[in-house]
């Protein structure tokens, strides 16, 4: 009997943490026209003559911070996902995972969704927040290898699910462990995208431009806006945990170069709680659904420190979805 196949999609990692592969994997991630969005010849200049040289040898540093012995973290939990998920699934499934950059790669997860004859395929991008740069890019490149076959099965796609409500629940067990309300303030801290980003996925071509907070609110217009849809986890999980809007705080991390990303920024916020006075935070990073590079390192070394130095005592990072059953389910009922 035919099987269903499901591809599930990370963002990628390093094959190790030497500085070689660190260098092919951001070569591969940077050079892709929807992360750094701007024409080819620009973005060749910068990506492998300013930003790949001098950046490897210090993002190497990093990921061997944060790499075990069962190698990427990322990769570890996104592995333990996909076969979490096929025994749920059953024999009615063939599931595969991929990484959009670096192995296992796309191209060899549709070749042995191919192999398996199955009746169709499912991709779920595992970004829970729509992004050209993440979701949009997985789908992009999925099309265009699924396009030169000869026969092309059915195939769908997993948008987004910022507002699955098992996953909130999960993000909010995983916060409770650490007994909430011992913390000053919490903090959701979604990974950062260029604000021009942003306004191109205004299709009114002027929604963007109207306020200040029109991310605030998802709905009709902004539906498929990255920032709106990461204020929209962020206010369901805080309700799951019964926060009031003054008791947490949206913002975003990872910035690269100069020009204006999506506001406020992280390093920012910890300015500004510290010269309130406040001194134990709570952080949340829901646009990720396995601890990584930005939430195991940046979140957890990185800003603990900056904000220590800037008066405060701690920052706790709430675990990632990771290994978690219900999450699993979560997974299970967008399948079925």
């Amino acid at each position: 009997m035919s099987k269903k196949g499901i591809l599930l999609v990370n963002l990628g990692t390093p094959d190790s943490p030497a500085t070689a592969d660190v260098r092919k994997y951001l070569d591969q991630f940077l050079m892709d026209e929807r992360v750094i969005d701007i024409p080819k010849l620009n973005r060749t200049l910068l990506v492998k003559g300013i930003i790949v040289p001098f950046r490897s040898p210090k993002t190497a540093k990093l990921y061997k911070e944060i790499w075990n012995e069962n190698g990427s973290p990322l990769l570890f939990y996104s592995r333990l996902q996909a076969k979490m998920l096929q025994e749920r699934l059953g024999e009615d499934y063939h599931v595969e995972l991929a990484m959009r950059y670096q192995s296992p790669s796309i191209a060899s997860a549709l070749a042995n969704l191919k192999a398996g004859l199955v009746e169709s395929i499912q991709v779920i991008p595992m970004f829970p927040q729509y992004a050209s740069a993440s979701t949009g890019s997985v789908m992009q490149l999925v099309m265009e290898l699924v396009s030169k076959w000869q026969t092309v099965p059915p195939i769908s796609f997993v948008n987004s699910f910022h507002d699955n409500e098992l996953m909130i629940k999960v993000f909010a067990e995983n916060a409770k462990k650490h007994h909430v309300e011992n913390y000053d303030h919490v903090l959701f801290s979604f990974h950062g995208l260029p604000e021009r980003q942003l306004l191109k996925c205004d299709h009114t071509g002027s929604y963007c431009l109207k306020s200040a907070d029109c991310c605030q609110t998802l709905n009709d217009t902004n539906k498929f806006c990255y920032s709106a849809q990461g204020h929209d986890t962020a206010r369901l999980i805080a309700k799951e945990l019964n926060l009031s809007r003054d008791q947490y705080t949206v913002c975003f991390q990872s910035r690269l170069g100069k020009e204006p990303w999506v506001q406020p920024y992280t390093t920012d916020v910890l300015k500004k709680l510290a010269g309130e006075g406040k001194k134990r935070l709570l952080v949340f990073s829901p646009a990720f659904v396995a601890d990584c590079l930005e939430t195991l390192y940046e979140i957890t070394v990185e800003y603990h420190e900056e904000f220590k130095a800037l008066g405060g005592e701690h920052v706790q990072l709430v675990e990632s979805l990771n290994d978690s059953p219900v999450f699993i389910e979560a997974l299970a009922g967008m399948v079925k």
